[in-house]
């Protein structure tokens, strides 16, 4: 249904709370925080909220290269941040503020990035790699994307550099 034209516009601390909403039940944080383990498995490690891939975290060597290659099996980091299989090694990207995350793009750039797949949310890079789960948000509204992007911009900052990821010759 149309919006209603006499509806109030949320404030902006209603807008970060619907954001918060969504990026936590919509499972943003399953990959793009790094995980903690403890007695009951792996936490949020809630000081890297949303950071991606720790920079200083490296993965270990992948034996079985060719099942990887050829889609026999996935690999994935015990944090749930980083991923191999057919199309390489992904990591899953900083949501943060920070300036290597999305602190320094628009929300153009997030909504390009969020329903269209494109890294950065630039045109004529990238696609997001798997498992970005990006075809799902396709039809997100735009209310809905602007809460999540206000919700990530009120995040603290953390300040992490992923790694780019590598092809499938580099497994």
């Amino acid at each position: 249904p149309a919006p209603d034209p006499a509806a109030e516009a949320p404030t902006p601390a209603e807008q970060i709370k619907r954001g918060e909403y969504l990026v936590t039940t919509m499972g943003c944080n399953d990959c793009h925080t790094p995980k903690v383990m403890t007695d009951r498995g792996p936490e949020l490690d809630t000081k890297r909220l949303l950071s991606g891939h720790p920079a200083e975290v490296p993965l270990a060597p992948i034996t079985d290269k060719e099942a990887v290659r050829t889609g026999q099996w996935v690999l994935m980091h015990p944090m749930i941040t980083a991923f191999a299989g057919p199309w390489g090694t992904s990591y899953a990207a900083n949501l943060t503020p920070d300036d290597t995350g999305i602190g320094a793009w628009s929300f153009e750039q997030f909504k390009k990035a969020v329903t269209e797949g494109k890294y950065k949310g630039l045109d004529g890079g990238r696609m997001l790699l798997p498992p970005m789960p990006w075809q799902n948000l396709v039809k997100m509204t735009e209310e809905d994307l602007k809460a999540m992007y206000a919700y990530l911009q009120s995040v603290p900052p953390v300040k992490n550099i992923v790694p780019a990821p590598a092809p499938p010759t580099d497994l």
